[in-house]
Protein backbone atom coordinates (compact mmCIF):
# COMPACT_ATOMS: atom_id res chain seq x y z
CA UNK A 1 0.00 0.00 0.00
CA UNK A 2 1.03 3.40 -0.85
CA UNK A 3 -0.08 6.33 0.68
CA UNK A 4 -1.75 9.04 -2.18
CA UNK A 5 -2.64 12.54 -1.51
CA UNK A 6 -4.48 14.69 -4.28
CA UNK A 7 -7.11 17.68 -5.23
CA UNK A 8 -10.58 15.81 -5.56
CA UNK A 9 -13.14 17.95 -6.69
CA UNK A 10 -11.79 21.00 -4.52
CA UNK A 11 -10.70 19.08 -1.62
CA UNK A 12 -7.66 17.29 -0.37
CA UNK A 13 -7.87 13.56 -0.03
CA UNK A 14 -5.19 11.21 1.41
CA UNK A 15 -5.69 7.32 1.37
CA UNK A 16 -3.63 4.50 1.24
CA UNK A 17 -3.93 3.09 -2.28
CA UNK A 18 -2.69 -0.60 -3.48
CA UNK A 19 0.19 0.17 -6.59
CA UNK A 20 -1.73 -1.20 -9.57
CA UNK A 21 -5.30 0.27 -7.99
CA UNK A 22 -7.16 2.44 -11.43
CA UNK A 23 -7.85 5.93 -10.59
CA UNK A 24 -11.43 4.62 -11.67
CA UNK A 25 -11.22 2.35 -8.93
CA UNK A 26 -10.13 4.82 -6.67
CA UNK A 27 -12.83 7.37 -7.40
CA UNK A 28 -15.41 5.05 -6.92
CA UNK A 29 -14.64 2.40 -4.43
CA UNK A 30 -12.34 4.44 -2.20
CA UNK A 31 -13.87 8.51 -2.88
CA UNK A 32 -17.30 7.83 -3.50
CA UNK A 33 -17.41 9.25 -6.66
CA UNK A 34 -20.07 7.31 -8.95
CA UNK A 35 -20.65 9.54 -11.73
CA UNK A 36 -16.90 8.00 -13.18
CA UNK A 37 -18.56 5.44 -14.83
CA UNK A 38 -16.87 1.98 -15.88
CA UNK A 39 -18.20 0.91 -19.08
CA UNK A 40 -15.12 -1.11 -20.91
CA UNK A 41 -12.40 -1.44 -18.86
CA UNK A 42 -10.09 -1.00 -21.87
CA UNK A 43 -10.13 2.71 -22.28
CA UNK A 44 -12.69 2.78 -25.82
CA UNK A 45 -15.61 3.80 -24.54
CA UNK A 46 -15.25 6.94 -22.86
CA UNK A 47 -17.86 6.65 -19.51
CA UNK A 48 -14.64 6.69 -16.94
CA UNK A 49 -13.66 10.38 -18.35
CA UNK A 50 -12.47 12.86 -15.41
CA UNK A 51 -10.33 15.86 -15.70
CA UNK A 52 -6.74 15.53 -14.13
CA UNK A 53 -4.95 19.15 -13.93
CA UNK A 54 -7.30 19.99 -16.07
CA UNK A 55 -7.21 17.57 -19.32
CA UNK A 56 -9.71 14.78 -19.83
CA UNK A 57 -8.20 11.21 -19.65
CA UNK A 58 -9.76 8.06 -18.91
CA UNK A 59 -9.76 6.63 -15.55
CA UNK A 60 -9.88 3.01 -16.22
CA UNK A 61 -6.45 3.76 -18.37
CA UNK A 62 -4.62 5.56 -15.29
CA UNK A 63 -3.42 4.24 -11.94
CA UNK A 64 -4.34 6.57 -9.14
CA UNK A 65 -0.60 6.95 -7.90
CA UNK A 66 -0.27 8.78 -11.36
CA UNK A 67 -2.65 11.39 -9.40
CA UNK A 68 -0.41 12.12 -6.63
CA UNK A 69 -0.41 15.64 -5.97
CA UNK A 70 -2.32 16.58 -8.76
CA UNK A 71 -6.13 18.06 -9.15
CA UNK A 72 -8.61 15.60 -10.32
CA UNK A 73 -12.40 16.69 -11.09
CA UNK A 74 -15.12 14.46 -11.58
CA UNK A 75 -18.82 15.12 -13.18
CA UNK A 76 -19.54 15.60 -8.95
CA UNK A 77 -17.17 18.22 -8.51
CA UNK A 78 -18.65 20.69 -11.39
CA UNK A 79 -22.03 22.14 -9.84
CA UNK A 80 -21.04 24.86 -7.41
CA UNK A 81 -23.55 25.54 -4.67
CA UNK A 82 -26.40 23.63 -6.28
CA UNK A 83 -26.07 25.19 -9.67
CA UNK A 84 -25.20 22.96 -12.35
CA UNK A 85 -22.09 23.58 -15.05
CA UNK A 86 -22.98 25.37 -18.22
CA UNK A 87 -22.24 22.06 -20.22
CA UNK A 88 -24.62 20.16 -17.11
CA UNK A 89 -27.25 22.63 -17.57
CA UNK A 90 -26.80 22.58 -21.67
CA UNK A 91 -27.17 18.08 -21.26
CA UNK A 92 -30.18 19.03 -19.48
CA UNK A 93 -32.00 21.57 -21.27
CA UNK A 94 -31.12 19.81 -24.62
CA UNK A 95 -32.09 16.28 -23.89
CA UNK A 96 -28.43 15.37 -24.54
CA UNK A 97 -28.46 11.96 -22.89
CA UNK A 98 -31.08 8.94 -22.56
CA UNK A 99 -29.95 6.04 -20.26
CA UNK A 100 -27.14 8.46 -18.94
CA UNK A 101 -24.32 5.71 -18.39
CA UNK A 102 -22.44 8.13 -20.97
CA UNK A 103 -23.45 11.41 -19.93
CA UNK A 104 -20.87 11.81 -17.00
CA UNK A 105 -17.92 11.13 -19.54
CA UNK A 106 -19.12 12.62 -22.24
CA UNK A 107 -19.87 16.53 -20.16
CA UNK A 108 -15.80 16.43 -19.02
CA UNK A 109 -14.80 15.40 -22.46
CA UNK A 110 -17.38 18.34 -23.74
CA UNK A 111 -16.01 20.74 -21.35
CA UNK A 112 -12.14 19.89 -22.15
CA UNK A 113 -13.52 20.42 -26.21
CA UNK A 114 -14.60 24.01 -25.09
CA UNK A 115 -11.33 24.36 -22.98
CA UNK A 116 -9.10 23.35 -26.18
CA UNK A 117 -10.86 24.91 -28.63
CA UNK A 118 -12.82 27.97 -27.53
CA UNK A 119 -15.40 29.33 -29.25
CA UNK A 120 -14.09 28.35 -32.46
CA UNK A 121 -15.60 24.62 -31.75
CA UNK A 122 -18.11 23.43 -34.21
CA UNK A 123 -20.13 20.73 -35.30
CA UNK A 124 -17.52 18.73 -37.16
CA UNK A 125 -14.75 19.50 -34.46
CA UNK A 126 -17.39 18.09 -31.83
CA UNK A 127 -18.49 15.12 -33.87
CA UNK A 128 -14.06 14.09 -34.41
CA UNK A 129 -13.67 14.75 -30.78
CA UNK A 130 -16.52 12.54 -29.47
CA UNK A 131 -14.66 9.54 -31.08
CA UNK A 132 -13.57 8.20 -27.86
CA UNK A 133 -16.97 8.67 -26.12
CA UNK A 134 -19.56 5.56 -26.89
CA UNK A 135 -23.32 6.23 -26.57
CA UNK A 136 -24.89 3.28 -27.35
CA UNK A 137 -28.54 5.17 -26.78
CA UNK A 138 -29.32 8.23 -28.34
CA UNK A 139 -27.21 8.93 -31.87
CA UNK A 140 -24.91 11.62 -30.62
CA UNK A 141 -27.44 14.01 -32.34
CA UNK A 142 -29.10 15.47 -29.04
CA UNK A 143 -25.51 15.52 -27.26
CA UNK A 144 -23.72 17.47 -29.94
CA UNK A 145 -26.48 19.92 -29.88
CA UNK A 146 -25.95 19.82 -26.07
CA UNK A 147 -22.09 20.87 -26.47
CA UNK A 148 -22.71 23.47 -28.70
CA UNK A 149 -25.16 25.08 -26.72
CA UNK A 150 -22.63 24.69 -23.38
CA UNK A 151 -20.23 25.72 -25.30
CA UNK A 152 -21.72 29.28 -26.42
CA UNK A 153 -22.54 29.93 -22.60
CA UNK A 154 -19.03 28.75 -21.65
CA UNK A 155 -16.90 31.20 -23.81
CA UNK A 156 -19.42 33.89 -23.42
Amino acid sequence: MTRLTLELNGRMVTDDVEDRTLLVDFLRARQGQTGTHVGCDTSQCGACVVHVDGVSVKSCNMLALQCAGRKVTTVEGLAQDGVLHPMQQAFHDNHGLQCGFCTPGMIMSAIDMVERHGPALDEATVRHDLEGNICRCTGYENIVKAILVGAKVMTA
